[in-house]
């Protein structure tokens, strides 16, 4: 069977909860790409952007959700 769909990478806050979408349609090898990235996450993000992010909203990590097409 097909893996027929595409993907989109989602921000979670871990205290606050808050989900946000950031990049969509992407196909699995870009997903990857950006998960394997250490600017993913709160706890290995060294640029300030990150760093100012998870001052003011906590822990943070973004996770792959696939779309399948129906």
């Amino acid at each position: 069977m097909e893996n027929i769909g595409t993907h989109k990478i989602v921000r979670m806050f871990s205290i606050s909860g808050i989900q946000r979408t950031i990049k969509k349609g992407l196909t699995l090898e870009q997903v990857k790409e950006h998960i394997l990235n250490p600017e993913s996450c709160s706890s290995t993000c060294k640029k300030m952007a990150g760093i100012n992010r998870t001052k003011k909203l906590g822990h943070w990590f973004d996770v792959n959700v696939w779309c399948p097409d129906f």
